[in-house]
């Protein structure tokens, strides 16, 4: 089973910046899609941004984040980040990574990874 941990969440003010991380305990992390997603305690699970095996610049992003968040991969270390730049309060969410092997149009779908993490919170104050 392919497991996830998340780390970088925090209180940050608002225009500030943050970096998540999301690492892979599996030797095969290169072979596998990876999607950030967020979500506010009783709301839907959203799609933030994914990343296809290849890396960059095969890339997915909701449109409001394109210009201040971006992903990437690091295959030398088994991680994948979401660098977040311009946070905005409505940035305020879990945010968690989630995998699947096989990439698939419906990458900004929730239940199409079945690989998750346990989340890390992220707090934006106006």
């Amino acid at each position: 089973q392919v497991q996830l941990e998340e780390s970088g969440g925090g209180l940050v003010q608002a225009g500030g910046s943050l970096r998540l991380s999301c690492t892979f305990t599996l030797r095969t992390f290169n072979s596998y899609n990876v999607a950030w997603f967020r979500q506010i305690p009783g709301k839907e699970r959203d799609f933030v941004a994914a990343i296809r095996e290849m890396g960059v610049p095969y890339t997915y992003y909701k449109d409001s984040v394109k210009g201040r968040f971006t992903i990437s991969r690091d295959t030398n270390k088994n991680t994948v980040y979401l660098q977040m730049n311009r946070l905005q309060p409505e940035d305020t969410a879990i945010y968690y990574c989630a995998s699947r092997a096989r990439f698939q149009s419906d990458y900004n779908e929730p239940l199409a990874y079945p690989n998750w993490g346990q989340g890390t919170l992220v707090t934006v104050s106006s």
